[in-house]
């Protein structure tokens, strides 16, 4: 479920520091993935202990990866913690794309992500539909509720992974750290995950190139874009899958619906807009699900969103669908 790097930063490497253009670039690793901010300010601000203390904040909270984060615990069936600001946001909004989405973009898919083998926890041996359809029961962002600051389950054994939003999230923490302190031009990106804003160091649009979905470890793009005060995210199934012994392949994509990890006819899936990353990686992990077909049809009711899907044909050939306002 959880997005990969599809998304190539057309930018030309500097040192940490151009002082002809005022470009600083703070660059490390974060939640799982690597980072690279950005930016253009006049100012001697330490960002990066703020950025690594942000880090620190959504892991501490959010993280499957760690065993003492509050979601691990609450994973594990600790009923005493409080979700802090951060995980009561990141569910606010799971709750609300889930329900747009009609299921398709699904947290509590994450007893199935550990089952198929793309998380944390112990994969099943032998994974069949018997076993599938048995894990489906905790399986619904329907059956969590928070209350009184408390994240509450249905069923013990369910699972929650909001790994298909954290990036996202994370890069619009770093983005309100910007905002309040009144840097204007900045670009974030985590794990393929980006939020620009203002210009770069040349004074235009930030411009970001979106991936063919190659599957022979080459790269090369499908086109370029410019990101004006907008977020990016980038969803595929096309570098992060297994196949077993039988040939058959499993897609880190899971259906919620299902419990299946078998691809749909989307290759990837780029989701711009003026709103939070943490929306666009949810939107782009539920169209990965929904496939082109209901993805269109979504986006007649959600004239906010941009796209940009690439998609395999009747024929077997690589095609690709723009939405009628990506105009870049």
């Amino acid at each position: 479920m959880k997005n990969c790097l599809f998304v190539l930063i057309l930018l030309v490497f500097f040192s940490c520091t151009d002082t002809k253009n005022n470009l600083k670039i703070i660059d490390g690793n974060a939640i799982g993935t690597t980072f690279t901010v950005r930016y253009l300010a006049a100012d001697t601000n330490n960002y990066e202990t703020k950025i690594d203390s942000l880090i620190n904040a959504i892991n501490k909270s959010a993280s499957t990866y760690i065993p003492t984060s509050d979601l691990s615990k609450i994973n594990k069936g600790d009923t005493t913690i409080l979700a802090d600001a951060n995980l009561q946001e990141v569910f606010k909004k799971s709750a609300k794309i889930f329900k747009e989405t009609e299921g398709a973009f699904d947290p509590t898919i994450g007893i199935l992500v550990n089952a198929w083998g793309f998380g944390p926890e112990k994969p099943i041996e032998n994974l069949d539909s018997l076993k599938v359809q048995e894990l489906l029961k905790f399986v619904g962002f329907d059956k969590v509720q928070l209350q009184n600051g408390k994240i509450k389950k249905l069923y013990p054994e369910i699972y929650i992974d909001f790994n298909a939003i954290a990036k996202g999230y994370l890069v619009d923490m770093l983005s309100r750290m910007f905002e309040k302190n009144g840097v204007a031009n900045y670009m974030i990106e985590i794990g393929g995950e980006i939020r620009a804003r203002g210009n770069n160091e040349k004074g235009t649009p930030w411009k970001i190139a979106i991936e063919n979905p190659n599957t022979d470890g080459t790269r090369s793009f499908a086109t370029v874009i410019e990101l004006k005060d907008e977020s990016i995210a980038t969803s595929g199934n096309y570098r992060k899958y297994k196949v077993k012994e039988d040939g058959t392949k499993y897609v880190h994509t899971i259906n919620p619906k299902t419990g299946f990890a078998k691809e749909s006819n989307l290759l990837s899936a780029s989701v711009i807009s003026t709103s939070d990353c943490a929306d666009v990686d949810a939107y782009a992990t539920a169209f990965m699900e929904m496939g082109l077909e209901k993805s269109t049809a979504f986006l007649k009711n959600h004239p906010e969103l941009k796209v940009y899907l690439i998609f395999i044909d009747e024929k077997g050939e690589i095609q690709t669908y723009k939405s009628a306002n990506f105009n870049n």
